[in-house]
């Protein structure tokens, strides 16, 4: 019995600490909640002391809000450019449209560019009076790319970082006489408008119970005017230069095109007239800043606040938006119709965001009345002028152009902005592996699934490009690189990246010129091919098909995948798989010679410095190298081996005696009364012994898989790597097949199996002996 009530209580103690801690949960919750929601609004000495503090907080209407955004989640220091040939800079985006959002957006280095550049303009004040459309194909990803931003923008309004000021009235009744026959006043509002008796009741019930004891009534600005526009324009500038410490911060305010509004723009007809008819009835200035209020506004696309987005299916609303409640108080309180609280839905997204989801149906309607306001920023309301100013955005098809193309004004204050399918393999791999999951990785060998991705991207691009074709004078030498387009090297330049394989000479070519070409060649990119949708469908059938199998996924899958089915050929230009694929066997070729390559640096680096210093010597001479110490027969047969290993054994001796001639020059003349005389340097750090030791490295592993084609041995060792039966080979085989394989694994990120499948398949398709 004992034993059972100590059960119990032990239970019972437990059950309170399970509740203690549900409730521990829910009070964090509930803080967490609060903290979130906190707009409390300060007063007008308040907002003036956090103007000092932080002017630049608080000076920034909807387009440096927006910069201030981007900034947050693509700071300056995550973006880079990799080398100075690169094509474009290179911006991490996933704060911004991948990490916590439901639907992700991946964004591909061209358009990530093109986006930073747009947003920056907003920053400078240099773009506003526009509309902005961002233009793509259907399945290019906008709609995703709009609702994450606008999500993102939302969560940022949210953060201390993103507080953006508005106006709040917080009118003292006693001091304005008190309300005085509101019942008389509410009558006289509604017999203006059309409502029916029972609305007029309700609202007359709601007014007389909710208005007559407060001693404040608050009444928002619908037009989110700025706080500081409160102030009267004449005396603004005089104001800010007394209140504002900063003297760098002060020049930038009155200087730059940023803040233009600061100075010029003026407060809304509401606030106008709120502020001069409490000024008539107060008499003093200081009385009716007392009763301004300023709160940090809030955004929110659901309810339509600062944050609008269209749908095309969505109503349109012409009637302008009355509240009869605040209407009946202003009118009871300060006796005159002289305030109109009247406004229209634009006025609802003023300094804030309204964006069109697709121009089709309602939404061509919506952007056609937008003409006026984005030209002049001036809206009529009844006879009222309402000012808007916002960030107007929209999406829209290619097909669609036409809606405003034909209106050449209105064309003017359109700022188009190419929004395509993927341009940049990498970006559509990420895709996949955020479809598929990450493991998809497990499945391919190395480069194969970046090379399902360019075939897919080949059918985006255009076959040709007069830019490329001007820049490479001769496409024979990378007849190993490219294919007839070019569609392989504009591939790689899309990644922001020159290849390695370029020579110098184009290299140095690849001026401000042809980088401006390439770019604008690629805003003409990626309407047309496989979309998004299709991608993934095209990838989901690939892998269901061959991912069963127990090999891993390899080039001749690919390869076989697209060639029989002719629905997906048919969109794939004409030899460029081949050309894929032959670049794909080259490079792993390159790969299995630098695994199984092995020398001896410190010998390598000798022979190079007696080469140098014999090249000074005739032949029949015996000296003692400077850098190395070594005693040199400075003779025919010296040279030739060191040449044939530098030029290729085919070498001719006049060709061998001529680039003797050669480096004797640049070493006497650079390497000798320069860079070593002058600059100090050794012997290693000099430009021409760098050069020499780059191409006898590079001649020696070209020829590092010579000595194994043909042997059957060391085919059957490599399939018997790691298993029993690999103790039986040679010591000298074993050895070179495990650097091999351990090489390919930590090099080139191959698995066990992956690197015997890769090195077997090099072996069999003979490609030494295709690349010879």
């Amino acid at each position: 019995m004992k034993e059972n009530n100590k059960k119990e209580l032990e239970n019972l103690r437990e059950d309170l600490k399970d509740e203690g801690k549900k409730l521990e949960a829910l009070i964090n919750l509930s803080n967490q909640i609060m903290e979130k929601r906190i707009h409390t609004p300060i007063s007008f000495d308040e907002f003036l002391y956090t103007i000092r503090k932080d002017p630049e907080l608080v000076f920034r209407d909807i387009f440096q809000l927006v910069y201030d955004m981007t900034q947050y989640y693509i700071p300056e220091e995550s973006s880079r450019v990799e080398t100075r040939e690169a094509l474009s800079t290179s911006y991490d985006c996933s704060a911004l449209f991948v990490e916590h959002c439901d639907d992700p957006y991946f964004v591909d280095r061209l358009f990530s560019n093109r986006f930073i550049k747009l947003i920056r303009s907003f920053k400078q004040s240099s773009q506003k009076g526009y509309i902005y459309l961002f233009e793509g194909p259907p399945g290019s990803g906008k709609s995703t790319f709009l609702n994450n931003f606008i999500q993102k923008f939302e969560e940022f309004t949210r953060k201390e970082e993103g507080a953006l000021y508005e106006t709040l009235w917080e009118l003292d009744v006693e001091k304005l006489g008190g309300l005085k026959n509101v019942e008389n006043t509410l009558e006289n509002t509604f017999d203006e408008t059309e409502m029916s008796d029972i609305s007029k009741q309700l609202a007359y019930l709601t007014l007389n119970q909710a208005n007559t004891k407060k001693k404040f009534i608050e009444i928002y600005c619908p037009n989110h005017d700025h706080p500081i526009l409160q102030i009267p324009k004449m005396y603004r500038k005089k104001f800010l230069q007394e209140i504002i410490p900063d003297g760098k911060f002060k020049e930038k305010l009155f200087s730059r095109k940023e803040y233009e509004w600061v100075h010029k723009e003026t407060s809304c007809s509401i606030c106008t007239s709120l502020f001069s008819t409490l000024l008539d009835r107060l008499k003093d200035p200081m009385e009716v800043f007392k009763m301004i209020r300023a709160r940090k506004m809030r955004f929110s696309r659901q309810f339509g606040e600062g944050l609008t987005v269209f749908n095309p299916g969505d109503p349109i609303r012409n009637k302008p938006i009355n509240n009869l409640k605040i209407q009946g108080i202003l009118n009871d309180l300060f006796e005159t119709h002289r305030i109109n609280y009247v406004y229209s839905d634009l006025a609802k997204t003023n300094n804030g965001i309204y964006a069109l989801m697709d121009i089709k149906e309602h939404n061509v309607e919506r952007l056609m009345k937008l003409h006026g306001i984005i030209s002049d920023g001036v809206h009529k309301v009844n006879s009222l002028e309402e000012r808007i100013k916002s960030l107007f955005i929209g999406l829209i098809n290619p097909n669609d152009k036409d809606v405003y193309e034909n209106v050449p004004s209105f064309r003017d204050r359109i700022i188009t902005v190419s929004i395509p399918y993927v341009l940049d393999y990498n970006t559509e791999v990420e895709i996949y592996r955020k479809k598929f999951g990450r493991h998809i990785d497990t499945y391919f060998l190395p480069g194969v699934l970046e090379n399902f991705a360019k075939i897919i991207l080949s059918s985006r691009l255009s076959l040709n490009s007069p830019t490329i074709r001007n820049w490479i004078r001769n496409p024979q030498q990378y007849r190993k690189y490219i294919d007839p387009n070019y569609l392989l090297l504009k591939m790689e330049l899309y990644t922001g990246q020159l290849p390695k394989w370029l020579s110098e000479k184009d290299v140095r070519l690849f001026d401000k010129d042809k980088r401006k070409g390439i770019l604008a060649e690629s805003e003409e990119e990626g309407f047309k091919g496989f979309s998004g949708r299709q991608s993934l469908n095209i990838f989901n059938r690939f892998f269901a098909k061959y991912s069963r199998t127990k090999k891993m996924l390899t080039m001749e899958m690919v390869r076989s995948f697209f060639y029989k089915d002719k629905s997906l050929e048919r969109y794939i230009p004409k030899e460029f798989v081949k050309s894929l694929e032959d670049l794909y066997d080259y490079n792993v070729l390159q790969e299995v010679k630098e695994s199984i390559y092995s020398y001896n640096e410190k010998q390598i680096s000798r022979d190079i410095q007696n080469y140098l210093f014999a090249v000074n010597f005739e032949i029949g001479d015996s000296k003692r190298c400077l850098y190395t110490d070594d005693v040199i027969d400075i003779n025919v047969e010296f040279f030739i081996v060191l040449e044939r290993i530098l030029l290729g054994s085919t070498v001719s001796s006049e060709d061998a005696k001529q680039f003797r001639l050669d480096t004797r020059k640049e070493y006497i003349s650079k390497s000798l009364a320069q860079e070593i005389n002058i600059q100090g340097k050794q012997i290693t750090e000099t430009s021409l012994y760098k050069s020499l030791f780059n191409r006898y490295t590079r001649n020696l592993k070209e020829n590092a898989l010579a000595p194994y084609l043909g042997n059957e041995n060391f085919r059957r060792a490599i399939l018997d790597f790691h298993s029993p039966n690999f103790n039986a080979y040679d010591k000298r085989l074993k050895h070179d097949v495990n650097l091999m394989m351990t090489n390919m694994r930590n090099k080139f990120n191959y698995t066990r199996e992956g690197a015997r499948q890769i090195c077997i398949y090099a072996l069999d398709n003979k490609l030494a002996e295709k690349y010879k």
